[in-house]
């Protein structure tokens, strides 16, 4: 049984982190053996996702005041959280790939920007391109736009030169005619 005192001190940390997140996935991880939740939290860890499993009524009180306060009607049963901080996708991504091999972890939802997810929307979540293959996406639209603008410019005096290069020929074709 914890002490007050570290009650405040967990509840405080758990709020701490809950605000910085981007996005937060509420699991029921009930019949996980140890080994199966070890693999669980090496695989969100890998990619700075925390896993945390904690009481019902510790999670209401830390989620209160952050945008993971949506969960606050799924919060029933057996629940971890798994907290992403930087791409909102990412947790969505790892739980999705663990429930496919470990039918015993089941997605009960998630937050993200304040608003809940059902389990079907934190899969097509996981669905999205993460951020960078996003800013990968749009730096190529903006490199193509002055790309082609160049390629139309360009085309202007390459055609004029042609045109150019046509009547001279023709010029000289008259007057090796008339010699």
């Amino acid at each position: 049984m914890l002490k007050r005192s570290e009650k405040a001190k967990i509840l405080e940390e758990l709020h701490e982190k809950l605000s910085r997140a981007s996005a937060t996935v509420l699991t029921d991880f009930k019949g996980l053996t140890v080994a199966e939740m070890m693999t669980l939290r090496d695989a969100l860890a890998a990619e700075k996702v925390e896993y945390k499993v904690v009481k019902n009524t510790l999670m209401r009180m830390a989620c209160r005041g952050t945008e993971a306060s949506a969960l606050e009607p799924i919060l029933q049963g057996t629940c971890a959280i798994a907290i992403g901080y930087d791409d909102p996708t990412i947790p969505a991504r790892v739980l999705k790939k663990i429930t496919k091999t470990n039918d015993k972890l089941k997605i009960k939802g998630g937050a993200l920007g304040g608003r809940l997810l059902t389990p079907e929307e934190v899969i097509a979540l996981a669905d999205l391109p993460t951020r960078q293959e996003l800013l990968a996406q749009l730096l190529g639209v903006l490199a193509a736009v002055p790309t082609a603008l160049v390629t139309v410019l360009s085309g202007v005096p390459r055609n004029f030169l042609g045109v150019l290069a046509a009547l001279k020929q023709k010029r000289e074709e008259q007057q090796g005619d008339a010699a």
